[in-house]
């Protein structure tokens, strides 16, 4: 698909996001209008989930075929998937403050949240650090927060409510506009992730190699 073609289809998905969130979803029956972040909120956990499968599959395939390729999608969909961690954990905060009274507490899915925020970090810095393999170890390993953070409000209740889609009961505690904004704003973030990443994949293709370090030279010797 032709870069421009991808824009164009990314940028009608965001107008269809937003037209579904803010004009056909009503607002909550108890929440109001402070509901509506839940457009923006879960589908950034969402795609944050998402970004960090793509780093565990190119981990996995990093350890077995050592090719840059391999190195240079894992880092994108890392550097993508933790900023949408990160707007996650913000939203959370802004959407807490009224309805839980508190800015931050250390509830069992803000904690694993943050801990795949810290996962997605180390993976990065050890990409940075110590190349692509010590990458490929820390992106298979940190996965392990992704189905931690989901799981965390079946196995520990405490004030964050269950998944609203992905339940175990398969249960939908939602109203059918409601959800079809959800899902639009779901589809249009995956959407715009997946352009940002292969975009980021491109730019690192072009990007020139670091310098190698020069040579060191004994002290008094001439250069």
């Amino acid at each position: 698909m032709r870069p421009s073609l991808a824009g164009s289809l990314v940028s009608a998905g965001a107008v269809a996001a937003l037209v579904t969130g803010l004009a056909v979803a009503p607002p909550d029956a108890v929440q109001g209008e402070l509901q509506r972040l839940m457009y923006v909120h879960v589908p950034a956990a969402w795609t944050a989930y998402l970004c960090f499968t793509a780093v565990f599959a190119a981990g996995l395939l990093r350890l077995r075929h050592p090719r840059p390729e391999l190195d240079r999608i894992g880092r994108a969909a890392g550097e993508v998937g933790a900023g949408l961690t990160a707007l996650a954990i913000v939203l959370g905060m802004v959407w807490g403050r009224p309805v839980w009274g508190v800015w931050w507490t250390w509830d069992p899915r803000l904690t694993t949240t943050v801990l795949m925020l810290a996962a997605y970090v180390a993976y990065l810095l050890a990409g940075r650090l110590a190349g692509g393999r010590a990458a490929a170890l820390a992106g298979c390993a940190g996965f392990l927060t992704v189905p931690l953070a989901h799981g965390s409000v079946l196995w520990w209740r405490a004030l964050h409510q269950p998944p609203t889609v992905l339940s175990p009961e398969g249960r939908l505690p939602i109203a059918a506009p409601m959800l079809a904004a959800l899902l639009v704003a779901t589809a249009a973030f995956t959407a715009l992730a997946a352009w940002v990443v292969a975009r980021r994949v491109r730019s690192l293709a072009a990007a020139p190699p670091p310098p190698l370090p020069a040579p060191h030279l004994p002290v008094g010797a001439a250069r």
